[in-house]
């Protein structure tokens, strides 16, 4: 996960610098797996306001731009851009004259097919914000003139890129990982401002959960007149860029912002292809579904579905379907928020080939407490960028069937035997309370509740290596290792394996290491038709996509293999190795002893 270092201090108030930010996190288990800036480094690049477009005489594809960078109209830049995107009223960025961009290209006064230039305007790309851009970087109409463009966009940022633990859900989202610093430095984290929304309509969309066991609970709410035309702003835009995710539309980019934010994965349907009513079931035999990405999969039973009354609308949890998606013509939006059981997510997105950052987070688990506060969140920010008229939270929950509360008993005595050290009681009590936990004092210990969002805190364990990683690892004393150990004396007689695998390289043999799978090309070069290879449902890649049914053997010489150029059988005394020229060479079975080899199953080819 990355994200923006800015916007996490905006919900913790930290008084670290970056590098000790980062230090603190790795220290805590959420290694940081890199710290790069926002944008490149430049200098002297403004916001500017194209104000006229003159073709260039001499240059078909070049245009001669008149620039305002402040607001006289007197003073305007001549700049020639032959940017295709380039047009009038634009706001733009503007590299003046002594600009350095980050390249290294210092913006002098030139002079392009006799027309002079006195400037340039500038690209994403070309500022370092992005690797690619197809024209020029168009800012906002509001856009102040003249304002340093690193300020105007707050470029003096870093992104902070995160290596999670599978066990850590609970810090996939800048809310999560403030908490986290919180607790490290005893700050005071703010929570997201999540209000509920001044109902307009009286529409409640009807929902049937034919599987509570995987959905205990699914969220959704009617919003209806939104703004086609509406332009996500560009303070969103930036935090989704430095997050790794690309802006599309006000809707789809407020569901990912409140992912991102609060750690809850939401989606919109377009409420005018849905028919009737929502359904949260498993897919029936022989159904289709046209996904986002263009691809049409054939839903095997086990997996769980949204669905209307006629058709399959979504991969619960993992993507969405084409036919239901938001389009720029959307005005009416059905939006979703659930709690999907992880089981019923883990592997879906793998076999469909359609890893998303919502499977992501629900194969981990995500707070099942927290559906009905995102909605409200992605209600009011998509209500202030595009309008529109909310109806009700219609909300279907199945008690029974979602994550309880876990009262675990953390026993002193554990506590300080498994660490090695003792922590003063009110230190430890001290470090629960800064996880939101609800410890509760008893003779030997505590009795603790942990919040909805630790998830990953089911035994006593846990809590004890939460305490550890919070007081601090370097606090842990090192103490030196004392082992007892002999020497046994080996008989002369006692088999040597080093010494055979000498003499097997000695006449010509090479030991190698060979993966139980294997491409499905390379396997169909050695089996025959008596022996049939196992080819894996969900392989990790295609070179590994195929489970050998047994030893593979190659000519030493020969490019091409060829199975019967050497063979090999194990006996239950011995192991014989027949070559090319039939000479038999005859090994000790212990040879081939797995538990004589480093990582090897057995002796398992020889080149």
């Amino acid at each position: 996960m990355q994200f923006s270092e800015t916007w996490l201090r905006k919900l913790v108030n930290l008084d670290v610098d970056t590098a000790t930010l980062a230090h603190q996190l790795s220290m805590a288990g959420l290694e940081v797996g890199s710290v790069s800036p926002v944008a490149g480094a430049f200098t002297k690049v403004v916001v500017g306001r194209v104000q006229s477009l003159t073709p260039h005489p001499g240059a078909d594809k070049l245009r001669v731009c008149q620039v305002a960078i402040t607001d006289d109209s007197n003073q305007l830049l001549q700049i020639i851009c032959g940017a295709s995107n380039v047009a009038v009223d634009q706001c733009v960025a503007v590299a003046t004259i002594g600009a350095e961009l980050p390249d290294g290209m210092r913006i002098k006064r030139a002079k392009l097919r006799g027309i002079e230039s006195f400037g340039m305007i500038c690209s994403a790309s070309e500022l370092g914000l992005e690797d690619k851009s197809s024209g020029i970087m168009v800012l906002p109409a509001d856009a102040p003139l003249g304002q340093d463009l690193r300020q105007y966009l707050d470029l003096d940022d870093n992104i902070i890129e995160v290596d999670l633990t599978p066990d850590r859900g609970d810090c996939l989202s800048v809310t999560g990982i403030a908490r986290e610093l919180g607790a490290i430095n005893r700050a005071a984290t703010l929570s997201v401002p999540i209000k509920p929304q001044q109902l307009v309509l009286e529409d409640a969309y009807p929902v049937q959960v034919q599987d509570p066991e995987g959905c205990p609970r699914y969220v959704c709410r009617i919003i209806r007149n939104l703004n086609s035309n509406a332009v996500t702003p560009l303070w969103m835009q930036e935090r989704l860029r430095r997050s790794g995710v690309r802006s599309i539309s006000p809707v789809v980019d407020v569901t990912n912002y409140v992912m991102l934010e609060l750690g809850q994965p939401m989606h919109g349907f377009d409420l005018a292809t849905l028919d009737q009513h929502i359904e949260v079931r498993m897919a029936k035999p022989g159904e289709q579904l046209l996904l986002l990405d263009g691809r049409t999969v054939d839903l095997t039973a086990n997996t769980l579905l949204i669905a209307d009354a006629s058709k399959p609308l979504a991969l619960a949890g993992i993507m969405g379907g084409e036919a239901s998606a938001v389009t720029a013509n959307t005005t009416e939006v059905l939006l979703e928020s659930a709690f999907f059981q992880p089981k019923c997510i883990i592997g879906k997105a793998r076999h469909y080939a359609a890893m998303t950052d919502s499977a992501y987070r629900f194969e981990r688990g995500v707070d099942p407490q927290l559906q009905v506060l995102a909605m409200e969140r992605a209600t009011e920010l998509l209500l202030a960028i595009a309008g529109g008229n909310p109806g009700p939270v219609v909300e279907v929950a199945h008690c029974e069937y979602l994550p309880s509360p876990t009262t675990i008993i953390l026993r002193r005595k554990s506590l300080n035997r498994l660490l090695g050290m003792s922590i003063a009681d009110v230190t430890v009590m001290d470090i629960l309370q800064r996880l939101s936990m609800q410890p509760e004092p008893m003779d030997d210990g505590w009795k603790v509740i942990a919040p909805s969002a630790r998830f990953d805190i089911q035994g006593e364990v846990d809590l004890i290596a939460d305490v550890a990683r919070i007081n601090g690892y370097g606090a842990i004393p090192f103490k030196q290792a004392v082992v007892t150990t002999s020497l046994e004396d080996v008989p002369e007689a006692a088999f040597d394996l080093e010494r055979a695998k000498d003499i097997l390289v000695n006449r010509g043999y090479q030991e190698v290491i060979t993966y139980s799978f294997v491409s499905a090309e390379i396997q169909d070069l050695f089996t025959t038709g008596e022996v049939g290879a196992k080819r894996l449902a969900n392989p990790l890649s295609k070179e590994l996509a195929v489970m050998r049914p047994g030893l593979c053997f190659l000519s030493r010489k020969s490019k091409l293999p060829k199975p019967d150029s050497f063979t090999c059988w194990p006996s239950s005394k011995d192991t014989r190795i027949r070559s090319k020229n039939s000479s038999t060479i005859s090994l000790d079975s212990r040879l081939f002893n797995p538990s004589l080899s480093n990582k090897c199953s057995a002796m398992s080819a020889l080149v």
